[in-house]
């Protein structure tokens, strides 16, 4: 099954042999022809319905003296990201004004409506630049670090230690028997909405999927799962994860379910679903398109999985 999930199709090169250059990395990093995406507070610059390039000479006086972040190339120009966290009126230093449909917007909010690899390289760039500013220090003697290959590391100054980026994987799975699936609610903004979606969990070390998969459902819901089947995955940079998601064929039907981690959980049925996903439904709200989650209802609901 192939699905392009937003935040995914990022068209860009990563240029990892690129980047090993330092010389190369100044270079392009000064070329006028390189474009730079600003985020302030993680926020991302937007221009109508696109996204906000700017160039280096906009983006040195816009920026907050932290270096940009090598994203990749594209028909072989560079393109950064660049943080303006922190500095007054971003858009004024930009000398973009309040005009022209120029201004900082959530990423979710964002990626609805961008192009499939424009949310792919926004989701790239808001989770690097979000590692960097949680990794200014070494964990291993406490040092500061600086950044190296374009933002694709950081090195201790002290013990030399190497820091990566790192991505954490989450699991997600409708687990279903017969005429229904089970859905959830952890404690948060869902139970504010009234919304329900299909349960998730980050993995374990030492855990395949496929046992991440049973362990999450038993212990939110007390429902043992058999066979389980990979669906597809979805970057998720919030701050950066990768969902992974799955169906799963449920073993047992009563609900033991951990009140500390979910606020409920229930079984519904394939016709609830279907009108929740159709928003006639007075009962249920289900996740939108911009999650894996309704792509793994969607495809149950509509008799597209079985096992």
């Amino acid at each position: 099954m192939s699905v392009i999930h937003t935040f995914s199709g990022n068209p860009l090169d990563r240029a990892d042999a690129l980047r090993r250059d330092t010389a190369w990395l100044a270079r392009v990093e000064a070329d006028f022809a390189s474009r730079f995406l600003p985020f302030s507070d993680l926020q991302v610059l937007l221009k109508g319905s696109g996204l906000g390039w700017i160039s280096v000479a906009e983006a040195e006086a816009a920026g907050n003296g932290a270096p940009p972040v090598l994203l990749g190339l594209a028909e072989d120009v560079a393109h950064f990201a660049v943080d303006v966290s922190g500095q007054e009126d971003p858009l004024g230093r930009l000398g973009l004004g309040l005009g022209g449909g120029w201004r900082f917007e959530d990423c979710r909010v964002a990626a609805m409506r961008l192009a499939p690899g424009d949310a792919g390289m926004v989701a790239q760039a808001r989770a690097q630049l979000g590692w960097h500013g949680r990794h200014r220090f070494c964990s291993q003697c406490g040092t500061g670090t600086a950044p190296e290959k374009g933002g694709h590391l950081r090195r201790c100054s002290a013990c030399d230690a190497e820091h990566f980026p790192r991505t954490d994987p989450v699991v997600i799975m409708l687990i279903h028997a017969g005429e229904r699936c089970l859905l959830g609610q952890p404690h948060g903004p869902l139970v504010r909405t009234g919304m329900y979606s299909a349960l998730a969990g980050f993995m374990d070390q030492g855990e395949s999927i496929e046992e991440a998969v049973r362990r999450e459902v038993r212990e939110e819901a007390g429902i043992a799962v058999g066979e389980v089947r990979y669906h597809s995955s979805q970057p998720w940079p919030f701050p950066s994860s990768l969902m992974i998601g799955c169906h799963g064929q449920a073993e047992s039907q009563d609900i033991r379910m951990d009140p500390e981690e979910m606020a409920d959980v229930r079984w519904f049925e394939r016709s609830e679903v279907l009108a929740a996903l159709n928003e006639t439904s007075a009962t249920l709200k289900v996740p939108g398109p911009i999650a894996i989650a309704h792509h793994l209802i969607k495809d149950w609901a509509s008799g597209r999985v079985a096992f």
